[in-house]
């Protein structure tokens, strides 16, 4: 009897299906099998935080100009500078050989969403104009938990064009209580009273 390969479907958080998916799955098994669910999680945020600060890397990991060579080499340094081998640098090497680089954002999502499934949690997206302090985060914790009755893991965003406020997604559900929203909301009001 052959184990269905297909990668689950998660109704929260970012789907895991597609070839994320299956990426992400593999890898997930693979971290399970070693133990080392965590690490490889804590690996791939690093990777996910250094998309989020650099345009060359998210160049280098989104352009079909750079060919798997350059691609290996760059992302090899990248990756010996921030300290990340084993499991998680094979994976990438596997995911730059095979060319599917351009998906990785979507495979450490995919990842992060089976781990949180594991252990019971939902992952919400947060942006806001300005950092959270921890203080905040922990209460929008505690908020969405009462919400949702589940566990809730935070991932921050940076957006300065909100100048206020915040926008948290939490599946496919999306609160927008940013000040841009507001405003704009004002203005249309203030167009169809005049």
């Amino acid at each position: 009897m052959s184990k269905d390969r297909r990668a689950p479907h998660v109704s929260s958080d970012h789907p895991v299906s597609g070839v994320a998916g299956r990426y992400a799955t593999a890898l997930f098994e693979l971290a399970d099998a070693e133990g080392a669910l965590d690490a490889v999680a804590g690996d791939l945020e690093r990777i996910s935080a250094m998309l989020n600060e650099s345009s060359d890397l998210v160049r280098l990991v989104r352009s079909p100009i750079f060919s798997a060579e350059d691609q290996t080499k760059a992302f090899g340094a990248v990756l010996e500078k921030a300290g990340i081998s084993g499991l998680v640098k094979n994976f990438i090497g596997l995911v730059i050989r095979n060319r599917r680089l351009f998906g990785l954002s979507d495979m450490i999502g995919a990842y992060t969403t089976l781990l949180a499934r594991k252990r019971g949690e939902m992952t919400a997206d947060v942006v806001s104009a300005h950092p959270l302090q921890a203080a905040q985060v922990e209460s929008l914790k505690a908020a969405l938990k009462s919400a949702t009755g589940r566990d809730v893991r935070i991932n921050t965003k940076v957006d300065a064009s909100l100048l206020g406020g915040l926008i948290v997604t939490v599946g496919s559900r999306m609160v927008d209580s940013s000040l841009r929203t507001k405003l704009n909301s004002l203005k249309i009001a203030m167009k169809e009273a005049s």
